[in-house]
């Protein structure tokens, strides 16, 4: 590929066999140890990947401000779940502007310079880590309210505020590495790129300042969710209550189609980590596979921004309910179609006020 993201490590070390000895002829800094392999950086179809881009744009635009618009007028019902998806839906959209801009530079190269390089790797960075805090907060949150059948957070609903600001923050800070290494190279014979600049050690730099937030931005919220959710389906098959297990269905929709985009990135990241701390031996054949298998799972991340919308408008009924009571009020629908399409079959997923609109 034109533009490297994670695995933009790779071109420094692009290097030629001259005369019986290697030569790097990239220039660009910084280098890691030396390499002599010849790195394939058209691992895709440059013009397959913008029409993606492209597509996922238009459907994470539509799709979000949808789901921003029915949340934010459903305010007398909406649950302490519905603001944590809320947080959701302004994150993917946040991240799917940035798209427009990453499809561009697969054609033209980085021409955007450091700042834009430094914003949209932020944005990217963010909208992961706080996409899967969220989702781990949610589990906690169903499983106080199911499992021990709590209402200490929902009854107390200016906490959720201060949760997602935490959340926000800290996906923040997780991202800052991105933030302050990234800028923008033009190295010679290579298209300008997006690139770390870690100065000297880059490869000892990158473990660390990779497995600091995979760790606590992935790997922990992780097994909080499997920890939280795990006691919860075994509560609800339990008790057999039947509601809340329809009303979980967009939950664990959400969580899994979560894991199906970002996992197999965040595993191939870890194969790569694993190779640079010479656990897993690095030759030029692996080093081309995990840098296509880097560009291909990066595009499955990608498409996430899109996919929860579509959930919500499959399998939620509430949200459905809530889309068309818009409609309606626009004229959009007649009130019979409202009245006959729309009504929800259930009402609220577990105790209290926490019925999931969506």
């Amino acid at each position: 590929m034109t533009i490297v993201m994670e695995n933009a490590w790779e071109l420094s070390d692009v290097s030629m066999w001259f005369e019986g000895d290697y030569e790097n002829f990239t220039g660009m800094p910084p280098t890691e140890d030396f390499s002599p392999c010849m790195v394939d950086t058209e691992t895709l179809n440059k013009y397959a990947v913008v029409v993606i881009y492209v597509l996922v744009f238009l459907l994470s635009l539509l799709g979000n401000c949808l789901v921003i618009l029915v949340v934010l007028c459903s305010q007398l019902s909406r649950s302490v779940t519905d603001v944590y998806l809320l947080n959701l839906a302004m994150a993917d959209l946040l991240f799917a502007l940035t798209l427009p801009i990453w499809a561009a530079s697969k054609v033209k190269g980085w021409i955007f310079g450091t700042a834009m390089c430094k914003l949209v790797s932020l944005l990217k960075e963010v909208n992961f880590y706080s996409g899967i805090l969220l989702l781990a907060s949610i589990s906690m949150d169903r499983y106080l309210a199911i499992v021990h059948a709590t209402r200490t957070l929902t009854k107390k609903r200016h906490w959720v505020k201060f949760i997602c600001l935490g959340i926000w923050t800290l996906s923040f800070i997780l991202s800052l590495p991105v933030f302050v290494f990234r800028r923008a190279f033009d190295p010679p014979f290579s298209s300008p790129v997006c690139y770390e600049d870690m100065g000297a050690n880059t490869t000892q730099w990158r473990v660390v300042l990779r497995a600091l937030p995979q760790t606590f931005g992935f790997v922990l919220p992780l097994l909080v969710m499997l920890f939280c959710y795990g006691l919860t389906l075994r509560t609800l098959f339990a008790t057999h209550m039947g509601q809340k297990h329809r009303a979980m269905r967009v939950i664990f929709a959400v969580v899994l189609v979560f894991l199906l985009c970002w996992l197999p990135y965040n595993l191939v990241l870890v194969a790569d980590t694993l190779m640079r701390m010479q656990v897993i031996k690095e030759t030029c054949e692996r080093r081309n596979h995990i840098g296509r298998a880097l560009d291909a799972t990066e595009i499955l991340g990608f498409f996430h921004s899109c996919l929860n919308p579509l959930i919500y408008a499959f399998i939620g009924q509430k949200f459905r309910h809530g889309l068309l009571k818009i409609m309606a009020s626009h004229g959009m629908v007649s009130k019979e179609y409202l009245a006959k399409e729309g009504r929800p079959s259930f009402v609220s997923s577990s105790s209290g006020n926490t019925s999931i609109t969506l």
